[in-house]
């Protein structure tokens, strides 16, 4: 066996941004959670070379709601070697559009990695130990919901707790990230996405390549 059992996981908090990559001047989320944001949650709580998280579902637990602010950012990235930055002379004043009070539950699961998975390494190890970490609620850095300023309260999901717009049938939300595919040159993947009665249905990575042009 190579691949998981499916994990659900509940994530939420006062506030998200799953900045759309269009926006270049100012911050606007996406209206649902990302599924390159989902699996950083799940990274969150148990990362590894030797495992790759597939996230299959996104439901949206609360009603879609936004919020906008102000706040300081910096204009350049950081360059390796380069000791003088100083953040104060290179920051500017941007506008957030971000969504507030948001609460998801993600269902994914992890399949191991050829190449990078050693003799020792099994699913159901990494199953147990997932399970372990997020019922004692360690993490291997702090999970968060879109931004690193916006921290999220992980847990697994014990509730029958039903999506917003169960009369809806796929509303479509437009193309919307899913990853980036790395290569000799590193492009970002996007993916027609609907929300089908509250749940984001996500595509398997080898139908997003497809849909982009690429091979699986």
């Amino acid at each position: 066996m190579k691949t998981s059992k499916r994990f659900r996981v509940r994530a939420r908090g006062p506030v998200a941004c799953f900045t759309r990559p269009e926006m270049k001047a100012e911050r606007v989320s996406y209206e649902v959670m990302t599924p390159s944001a989902a699996r950083g949650v799940l990274e969150a709580i148990l990362w590894k070379p030797a495992i790759r998280w597939q996230v299959h579902e996104i439901a949206v637990l609360a009603p879609v709601r936004w919020t906008s602010f102000r706040r300081n950012e910096v204009n350049s990235r950081a360059v390796v070697g380069k000791l003088d930055y100083a953040a104060d002379e290179d920051r500017a004043q941007r506008n957030t559009v971000a969504l507030r009070d948001v609460d998801y539950a993600i269902t994914a699961s992890f399949s191991l990695v050829a190449g990078k998975a050693g003799p020792e390494d099994n699913v159901r190890k990494f199953e147990e130990m997932f399970e372990r970490r997020l019922e004692k609620g360690q993490f291997f850095h702090a999970p968060y919901l879109g931004c690193r300023e916006f921290a999220a309260r992980v847990e697994p999901m014990v509730e029958d707790v039903r999506p917003v717009d169960l009369e809806v049938e796929r509303r479509p939300l437009g193309l919307v990230f899913y990853d980036f595919e790395f290569g000799e040159a590193t492009r970002p993947l996007f993916f027609e996405a609907y929300l089908d009665r509250g749940v984001l249905h996500v595509p398997d990575r080898d139908e997003v390549l497809k849909q982009n042009g690429g091979q699986p």
